[in-house]
């Protein structure tokens, strides 16, 4: 049973964890390749959010919403 978890343990450390290290000595040589992909993840989070925001801008613009203030029955 202690193979066993120590399979894991490896499985985890030096496969699986293998890209996070790779990381880790190229942040020491260039920091901006070490965050390209949080740069490329910041990128696509704002296109997504400028996305939906116009899709609420258009949803609100044409009119389907009932506004009104007793829209439901308990108020």
């Amino acid at each position: 049973m202690k193979d066993f978890f120590n399979g894991i343990a490896d499985l985890f450390v030096n496969v699986l964890f293998a890209p996070f290290d790779a990381l880790k000595a190229l942040e020491l040589e260039s920091w901006f390749a070490a965050n390209t992909m949080s740069w490329i993840f910041m990128a696509i989070a704002f296109v997504a959010f400028v996305y939906w925001m116009l899709q609420l801008k258009k949803h609100s613009d044409s009119g389907e919403e009932n506004k009104s203030i007793s829209s439901h029955s308990y108020l």
